[in-house]
């Protein structure tokens, strides 16, 4: 079974209107729950005014600052720390 959960990345840095797209994948990826694990996975902004992120894990940059996105899956998360620039 799946013991958590990793992000693409752990940063990103974006212009205000770009977009960047995360992916998730279940640590250990083979394990026999990875699937389901990855098909539950919800995603969050800290900072909805900074930067969005979609149901995908499609990141947007909304204005400069920076916020946390994070995936949950179950108990599982994993972050990524997005710096926002001008465009």
């Amino acid at each position: 079974n799946a013991t958590g959960i990793s992000t693409s990345q752990n940063t990103a840095s974006i212009k205000v209107g770009d977009t960047r797209n995360i992916t998730v994948s279940a640590v250990p990826a083979d394990a026999d729950d990875a699937s389901a694990v990855v098909s539950a996975v919800t995603w969050s902004s800290s900072d909805d005014t900074k930067a969005t992120v979609s149901a995908t894990g499609v990141i947007t940059g909304i204005a400069e600052g920076t916020a946390t996105i994070t995936a949950t899956s179950g108990t599982f998360t994993s972050s990524v720390s997005v710096t926002v620039t001008a465009a």
